[in-house]
């Protein structure tokens, strides 16, 4: 029923065919249901297993890899290969990817897994009539048309209209709809109001918020997609979820490396064009098939095949790190993507500020004899734990605040004119509140007070478990004092009373709005004596100056508290006896803000990222609030950087650009908005973080760069975000984006250091083809590089520690290529020495290797007519394992010594020791380990063609292998002088590799 707010009772009722008295007979739920379907937001859908795993292979190295495999495979049967020689090459290719695809299933899946926990408190109850008779079931049993009751405490299980008021308030906490910080008050009375929203239905209970006050029946109207949170819920999909910043610049990286191996390899068939009618081939055809296999070995060779899986090794390692910070990870790019983010925008309640009202300030009369004087006292804790300390206006401790006559009876009156509970969680391990958050203040500020005559007090209090402590004090006053009546709070009061009797007296406590409690007063409660005296003009000006100054300057939330005395026998309350009442003092109560979120926001101003508090509060509380967290003190005023949403709309486009630029605070904000903000941030550039915890504000985490939901709100946001925060916390937004920096320069370096090492193999088979000497290294032996030497250290200097300055530096630019041009001349030079030196280990071994033939150069370039001439050495001398195996051992322990140069960009190892990083140590010792497993193993050095090598030619690897850290540590000197960089434009464009300039959006 679309209309329910707008239709009376009656008529609701008349629509469902249900009596209020008996609610619906067993046959109607049977109709209904069939009707309206199930009350269960329809499950996400899930990615099917199959998918998954094609959607591994959905990159175009990937593709090559596969392509080169195919081919070789053909390549072998067209040659007349047959068994494991025509196999082995294709199979030890599919075998690498099938490994990449299964990290990459197994940690998605894994995410959702991570999602699942966090959705297990949604399981709801409801107490439903039916068939005249009350009962509990599941929530998912519901059908429109059901009668249900709710009380403080309930989650609401559906959409429902009231249809009866069983006290004389109903308060619904609907903040995770409609973002709205206090409670609203529910009412019978159809709305007029024409195009209403949710705040305009003040006679519906929305599904999933929560009764804060009041008891009520109402009758069912929406269930499953049906109800706002349905409906919000359905708008997600219409969001697409955006790339992020690493996998663009992956995407065009490997389009442009793709594009360099195809040119090599067409290069390199083409010179040797002149070789293919060589009589050792046996023919053109078959010369031509014969070096299609270098320029096939020369692909498999440049392309990183370890990279899909490296990649998403080092993430999921974030990932774990994060959770140890409780930030939960959901997708696995978006860890990096966090690294680049430029705008945080933070929602205040529950990231900024505890969420958990606190009593601030406490303002009572000491002394009326010299005129009136005011005494305040400030109060420490910031959560609903019994714990915090009272001071007075001099700053000292109050060592038992119980003995004062103000504050004792400000503890009796909140404990007893209350209708909260305050109970420790075991579970979660902290306390939580059932019932209004100010009450459950007051309940805590009785705990911090303490209770009277008793001189060990505060210890004695400490000594008790957390589940006695929790209430130990209001539980005192309770057991003191009987309730014999109590009359609600109601909004033209604005106040609420409790009649009590303690040992043959009767006394009324009352709280409420200060003017409607100072006005109903004409006695005061002195603090110094605990006399009671008459409320002259000179004290009402007094107090209502304080009370001016806590709501307006401070932004605190005021009640005042009374008593009055009354006579015995007296058995109920009534407004009239809310008159002549004793004043004792005003509390002021706030959402404090996190004690730790002022120098997680400085530290986000050092790192170049800007926060913009959104909230749904006004203006003031928003300011003040970011004035207490002190980390705005940096602007005089907040003219020009603080926006209503409202202001903001009526803005030309021209001064809305500039606004955002410099907007710090947005307030009194729809769900709409924060979209809105995201969508216009994004326009300009911006990699924009956005927090929020309700159903209301999926869509903008969706639509954001990084979505990050809290731990405490809604499925329906954890499932739009990015990122669960398992706290709630600010400060732990901020640990990730160092721990996202941190993840995309250790990426940077691996592929820096995996991309080296491949230019090195191409250099070598390029310069061998070039100069025509025989093949260097087989294909086996470039894939054994390539997976077991490349993938072990690469995936360890995913290990490399944090930088000290990574939350110095300015975030990096959204289109700022993964490997800018310095960074690609580094990698040449490298992998120029690195391929040389492999050719080099190769030439050594025939020329002047006291093991091998010693052959004059020529004869080795000529290799290929060997057959056709007479010469003094056996021609199966170019068959010995013997030089490829030096080749193939030199590749291998230079690529280790690179390894070492990866442990920073531009610092020395002189300054970051290999020690620095011991994972990176231990993988380079295991990857020797298993290169001389292959050599002195004979089945293993069959299968890669390998032998094992004398002392002599181990000197030999390592006299060609050690020189490439002096190199780089020369060109690291380089980039850290001004002039290496100015050395890197001479020569170079300052990006060789495509970037977009303009988002894609």
């Amino acid at each position: 029923m679309e209309d329910a707010y707008a239709r009376s009772v009656t008529e609701v009722l008349d629509f469902f065919e249900v009596d209020p008295a008996k609610g619906l007979s067993e046959d109607q739920v049977a109709r209904h249901a069939r009707v309206y379907g199930k009350n269960v937001l329809p499950e996400e859908k899930r990615t099917p297993f199959w998918k998954l795993v094609l959607k591994q292979f959905d990159d175009l190295l990937v593709k090559i890899l596969i392509a080169a495999a195919v081919v070789s495979f053909i390549l072998a049967l067209i040659n007349g290969e047959t068994g494991l020689t025509a196999f082995l090459e294709p199979s030890v290719i599919l075998m690498i990817l099938a490994a990449n695809a299964a990290v990459g299933v197994i940690t998605e899946t894994n995410a959702e897994k991570a999602l699942e926990e966090l959705r297990a408190y949604q399981a709801d109850i409801a107490t439903v009539l039916r068939n005249g008779c009350f009962s509990i079931l599941p929530a998912s049993e519901l059908v429109p048309g059901d009668i249900v009751e709710v009380s403080v405490g309930c989650k609401i299980p559906a959409d429902m209209r009231m249809i009866k008021m069983l006290s004389n308030q109903l308060r619904v906490d609907q903040a995770i709809l409609t973002g709205e910080s206090c409670s609203v008050e529910k009412e019978l009375e159809s709305t007029k109001a024409t195009n209403a929203v949710y705040q305009d239905k003040t006679n519906i209970l929305f599904s999933g918020t929560v009764v804060v006050a009041g008891r009520a029946r109402a009758v069912v109207v929406g269930v499953g997609a049906n109800t706002a949170m349905g409906s919000i819920r359905d708008s997600l999909l219409q969001t697409e979820d955006e790339v992020t910043p690493l996998k663009k610049k992956l995407d065009e990286f490997g389009t442009f490396l793709a594009k360099v191996i195809a040119g090599i390899c067409v290069l390199v068939w083409i010179v040797n064009i002149g070789h293919f009618r060589d009589p050792a081939h046996g023919g053109f055809l078959r010369g031509a098939i014969h070096y299609f296999k270098i320029a096939v070995a020369l692909a498999v060779a440049a392309i990183p095949e370890g990279l899909p899986a490296v990649v998403t090794t080092c993430l999921a390692l974030g990932t774990k790190r994060m959770a140890r910070l409780n930030a939960i990870v959901r997708s696995l790019p978006s860890v990096e993507t966090l690294g680049c983010t430029t705008v945080i925008c933070s929602d205040k309640t529950g990231t900024l500020t505890t969420n958990m009202m606190s009593v601030s300030k406490v303002c009572v009369v000491h002394s009326v004899e010299r005129g009136p004087v005011v005494s305040e006292y400030s109060v420490s804790g910031t959560t609903y734990a019994p714990e915090g300390i009272i001071f007075d206006s001099t700053g000292m401790q109050l060592e038992f605040p119980a003995q004062l006559p103000c504050l004792l009876h400000i503890a009796m009156c909140s404990a007893l004119c209350n209708e909260s509970v305050l109970q420790y969680n075991p579970d979660k391990g902290n306390y939580e509140k059932i019932g209004e958050s100010t009450e459950v203040a007051l309940r805590v500020l009785t705990e911090k007070v303490g209770l009277p005559g008793f001189d060990s007090m505060p210890s004695a209090l400490n000594m008790l478990s957390s589940h006695e402590r929790a209430s130990y004090c209001n539980h005192y006053w309770e057991n003191q004092f009987k309730k014999v009546s109590v009359l609600d709070f109601s909004r033209d009061r604005k106040m609420m009373s409790v009649l009590c009797s303690r040992k043959q007296r009767q006394i009324i406590f009352s709280k409420g709005a200060p003017e409607s409690i100072i006005s109903r007063s004409t006695h005061i409660l002195c603090n110094d004596d605990g006399q009671t005296v008459p409320l002259t003009a000179d004290i009402r000006a007094e107090l209502e100056s304080r009370f001016r100054s806590f709501a307006g300057k401070e932004t605190l939330r005021c009640l005042a508290l009374a008593l009055k005395w009354m006579p015995m026998g007296q058995q109920t309350l009534s407004f009239a006896d809310e008159k002549d009442l004793t004043f004792i003092g005003l509390v002021g109560m706030l959402d404090p803000p996190r004690e730790e979120v002022r120098n997680a926001m400085l530290s986000c101003m050092t790192a170049g990222i800007r926060v913009i508090v959104v909230t749904g509060d006004n203006k003031s509380t928003a300011e003040s609030i970011c004035q207490k967290i002190g980390a705005f003190d940096h602007l005089v005023d907040f003219s020009g950087r603080s926006f209503t949403a409202t202001e903001f709309e009526e803005l030309p486009a021209l001064q809305q650009a500039l606004a955002l630029q410099r907007m710090a605070i947005f307030t009194r904000v729809e769900p709409s908005h924060k979209r809105m903000l995201v969508e216009a941030l994004q326009h300009q550039n911006e990699v924009v973080a956005m927090t929020g915890d309700g159903v209301n504000d999926a869509p903008a985490l969706k639509k954001a760069d990084i979505g990050i939901a809290m731990g405490s709100g809604t499925a329906v946001a954890k499932s739009a975000a990015d990122m669960v925060l398992a706290d709630d916390n600010f400060a732990t937004i901020v640990a990730a984006v160092a721990e996202g920096r941190a993840i995309y320069n250790n990426t940077k370096q691996f592929i820096r250091y995996m991309i080296s090492s491949n230019i090195g193999e191409v250099v070598c088979i390029f310069v061998a083809a070039v100069l025509g000497i025989p093949d260097t290294l087989a294909p086996v032996q470039l894939l054994w590089v390539n997976l077991v030497t490349d993938g072990l250290p690469a995936t360890a200097i995913g290990f490399n520690k944090q930088d000290s300055d990574v939350m110095k530096a300015k975030p990096r630019k959204v289109n700022e290529a993964v490997v800018t041009g310095w960074l690609f001349f580094r990698y040449l030079v490298i992998g120029a020495y690195v391929g040389l030196a492999t050719i080099a280990g190769f030439i050594w071994w025939f020329v002047y290797a006291d093991s091998g033939p010693k052959l004059p150069y020529s004869e080795l370039m000529n290799f290929d007519t060997c057959a056709m001439r007479e010469t003094t050495y056996p021609c199966s001398i170019f068959d010995d394992r013997h030089p490829s195996t030096v080749s193939m051992t030199v590749l291998v322990v230079v690529e280790m010594f690179n390894a070492l140069n990866n442990l920073s960009e531009n610092q020395s190892l002189l300054v970051i020791p290999p020690w620095s990083n011991l994972w990176l140590v231990g993988s380079i010792f295991l990857t020797m380990i298993l290169h001389i497993l292959i050599l002195y193993i004979h089945p293993l050095s069959v299968l890669f063609s390998v032998t094992p090598l004398s002392w002599a030619e181990w000197r030999v690897v390592l006299y060609l292998s050690f020189p490439v850290i002096i190199i780089d540590e020369v060109l690291k000197f380089f980039s850290r002088n001004s002039n290496g960089i100015r050395f890197n434009f001479r020569f170079r464009r300052p990006d060789l590799l495509p970037k977009r300039e303009s988002r894609d959006k």
